[in-house]
């Protein structure tokens, strides 16, 4: 008997799908990429025939309803996430929508209603989570070598793209009616998602989101203090407007014994400094990374074994993004 496995489409096949994400559905064994879509059916076509995917679409709407299609990626800005995610459940089949989930967290809540009613799967590509290197931080925090967690300091400071400094600029990340706001809910969305993983509801939020350069829109330096439900606190720093002397990507955890130190996109090594444990963990890199949680995704559809708690979460990273931003509260 032939094995079942999901048959995946991608809508939107560009550059996060060339090695990040679109080769883990044709690598798992619990599935198999069938179609992809682009809005350019050039790009489209080339990307099937780089991939051996056997079928390409210029049209978002002839992917969702090709019967060989049963499961659909959506892999577009977030401007689109809800109406392709809706129209996808609405059609029969379950959904893995890229991060951040949407652009505010009320389009948030619609597709998990729209999840609700379909009785059709949807999981948020908050991908970290499934990743050794930081499952083996959870790992560390759930051991108690640092003892009893006192707070977390995340840093994080990168130097402006090209093009920043151009007013004139048409970058879709920092146009919110594209995006939903600027690189906080670009990148920052996966620093957020990851510290509830991490120590679970926040609470409380004391935000300060500014744009001092003005070069776009959205702002460029962002601080905020969150508050979780078990009383810890995250003290949260960005600057997507910093100098190369200044460029930072760390984590630091700190307990009663010591201290975890980790990046969250160089992913390079784990610091684990405490009364009994000094220690410098590597953990090899995953060639593909949404591999891992693309493998869980498949699980869920193939057992219909969904739990929508990592789907709420993802709509709760948008509602703590709407509240720092103040963009949407």
């Amino acid at each position: 008997m032939e094995r079942k496995r999901v048959r995946w489409g991608i809508i939107g096949c560009g550059k996060v799908c060339e090695v990040k994400s679109g080769p883990a559905f044709y690598k798992s064994p619990e599935s198999e990429l069938v179609a992809v879509m682009r809005r350019n059916g050039e790009l489209a076509a080339d990307y099937a025939r780089r991939h051996n995917v056997p079928k390409w679409y210029d049209d978002a709407d002839a992917l969702i309803a090709d019967p060989d299609v049963t499961a659909v990626y959506v892999a577009t800005p977030p401007e689109s996430h809800l109406r392709y995610a809706a129209a996808a459940m609405k059609a029969g089949k379950p959904v893995y929508v890229e991060k951040p989930m949407a652009r505010n967290f009320s389009e948030s809540l619609e597709m998990i209603e729209v999840s609700r009613r379909s009785g059709q799967q949807l999981h948020v590509a908050y991908y970290r989570r499934a990743l050794p290197y930081f499952l083996k931080i959870k790992e560390l925090i759930d051991s108690g070598v640092i003892g009893k967690l006192l707070g977390v300091n995340l840093r994080y400071a990168r130097c402006p793209r090209p093009g920043d400094d151009d007013p004139a600029r048409k970058d879709w990340h920092v146009q919110p009616e594209i995006s939903g706001g600027g690189y906080l809910i670009d990148t920052g969305s996966h620093q957020i998602n990851l510290l509830q993983y991490y120590f679970g509801q926040v609470v409380d939020i004391l935000p300060v989101a500014q744009n001092l350069m003005g070069w776009y829109e959205p702002e460029e330096y962002v601080a905020a203090i969150l508050l979780f439900k078990s009383g810890l606190t995250a003290t949260c720093t960005w600057n997507y407007a910093a100098s190369t002397h200044e460029e930072q990507d760390v984590v630091e955890i700190s307990g009663r014994q010591g201290v975890i130190r980790f990046s969250v996109f160089r992913m390079d090594t784990i610091e684990v400094l405490s009364d009994t444990l000094t220690e410098t963990i590597v953990i090899a890199p995953e060639v593909h990374v949404h591999y891992p949680m693309v493998q869980i995704v498949n699980n869920a559809i193939l057992n219909d074994c969904f739990h929508p708690a990592r789907t709420i979460d993802a709509a709760e990273t948008a509602r703590i993004i709407d509240r720092i931003t103040k963009r949407q509260i």
